[in-house]
Parts: C-alpha cells; structure tokens; sequence
C-alpha cells in the first residue's frame, strides 16, 4: 500500500508532457468510441425490427447474423478483420482521409476497429432493443392499429417511444462496455491510451527524450482507469438525467431493462395471455 501512494512513485505524472501524452491517447479512445456508439445504435435498432419482421425469412436471417457476432469473442472479431481486410483497402482509407480528420482517423487500421466494435456492440443492442420492445403491452399495438396506424407507423409513433425509455439503462450499460472496449484496438496498433501508457512506463516516464524520472507500470494504469471512470460516470449521469427527464415530460415512470433476467422475464410477461378476470 505505502509502494501504491508514494508521492516519488507519481512524480512522472507532472514532469514533461506525460500526462498531456496520456490525453492524447485517450482522445484516440473516446473519438473511436463516438464513432463505434453511434453506428452500434442504428445498427442495433435495424437488426431489432428485422428480428420483430412478420416474415420469418427476415426475422431469421437477422436472428442468425445476431446470435453470431454477440457469441464471438470481440478480440477475435478485431484481429479477424484486421487480417482479411485488403491491404488495398488500408491504403486508400489512408490517401482518402483528409490531413485535418481527427488523429483517431489517420490510422489504416481505423476501419478494422471500429468494424469490430460496431458489429459485436450492435449485436448486443438489437437483443436489448428487442427485449424492450417485446416488454411492452400488446394492446399498445392493438390500439394504435385500431385508429388506421400502418404497422410502421405504429412502431415508430407509439412502441418505439415507449420502449426506448425502458431500453436506457441497459443501453447506457452496454455502451459503457463499448467505451472500455476501445482499448482492445491497440493489439492492431492503434496509438490508444493503453499503448501511450506503456510507452510512458517504458521509457522512465519521458516517451520523447528517453530520460526522467521513473513511471511503474501500476501508477500509469491507476491513472488510465480513473480516466475512463470519469467518462463513464459522465454516461450514467446522463442517462439518469434522461430517464427524470421523460418520466417527469410524460408523467409516467416506465419498468427498466437492465440485464439479461429482466429482458426474459419482461418478454414472458407480454408474450402470456391475460388472465380472465
């Protein structure tokens, strides 16, 4: 404990640029992320309603595709695309992209992580999206089709609405797991947070001159985590705000999906017939 708060063992923190360095790095993660956060959402919600399609060659076709990439290993699904991806392709993403992207978006390897990222994470959510909307009561279909709503009207002006507020926890959840999954890209050599923080460690706490004062390897990692704590509390404050803020707009406070035996349960619970009273 005394090696863990020794005031010798933070000193790189605050010499040279390291912790500037550091930043650097985690931009890197949070701009892959925004990126990977957004497609897994649209993704996620298609492959939702082809799952809930009437036609049974849509619904299982999305099943499968679902079922198979939220089974795979994400590491696995990084690595594999890393190595089938054309080298072709890697280099026109590289000439393609203009000098003033974002620093995340230089790297012939972009395409690769944020692929990976966005087809295991949209997988996940279209199970949760799903959950959340078989969870709702089927008479809110019944009455939204008994006023003339068309079978997409009705998803998109009354389930969908509802369903979503029960899907923010879960989701903030899963995006939360995507924003630290972000760190799994460096294995295709990415310049991410985890590999500044081993070049600061490894080179005594000076990545660019070579020289200074040491930088273990724990204290580095400690400084890394409380990086990605302080965003991820940044998420669930905002998806607390949101939930107080919808139930106070519709004065209604919905049931929460917030893991697998919720998502079960609450589609038993709908897909059961009403007890006669």
């Amino acid at each position: 404990m005394d090696y863990l708060f020794d005031p010798d063992n933070w000193r790189w923190l605050f010499s040279g640029n390291n912790l500037r360095f550091l930043l650097s790095g985690f931009w890197i993660n949070i701009q892959i992320a925004l990126i990977a956060m957004l497609l897994s959402l649209v993704l996620g919600l298609a492959l939702a309603l082809l799952r809930l399609s009437g036609r049974r060659a849509v619904s299982v076709v999305a099943g499968v595709w679902v079922d198979v990439w939220r089974n795979l290993p994400l590491i696995f699904i990084i690595l594999y695309l890393f190595l089938v991806m054309p080298e072709t392709w890697r280099d026109a993403y590289a000439r393609s992209v203009p000098e003033w992207f974002p620093t995340a978006f230089q790297s012939p390897f972009f395409l690769a992580a944020v692929a990976g990222l966005t087809l295991y994470n949209s997988a996940v959510l279209a199970e949760i999206m799903r959950a959340g909307i078989v969870s709702l009561e089927r008479g809110q279909g019944e009455a939204a089709a008994s006023i003339g709503l068309r079978y997409w009207q009705s998803m998109r002006l009354v389930v969908l609405p509802q369903g979503l507020r029960r899907m923010v926890p879960a989701t903030v959840s899963q995006l939360i797991t995507l924003n630290k999954d972000t760190t799994l890209v460096s294995i295709i050599g990415i310049q991410e947070v985890m590999r500044h923080a081993r070049i600061v460690s490894a080179t005594s706490g000076s990545p660019f001159v070579g020289t200074g004062v040491d930088a273990p390897l724990l204290q580095v990692l400690l400084t890394v985590g409380v990086l990605f704590v302080m965003v991820n509390l940044a998420l669930s404050r905002l998806s607390r705000r949101l939930e107080v803020r919808e139930r106070r707009r519709t004065g209604v406070e919905v049931e929460k999906i917030e893991g697998l035996e919720d998502q079960v349960a609450l589609a038993a619970a709908a897909a059961s017939p009403t007890p006669p009273r």
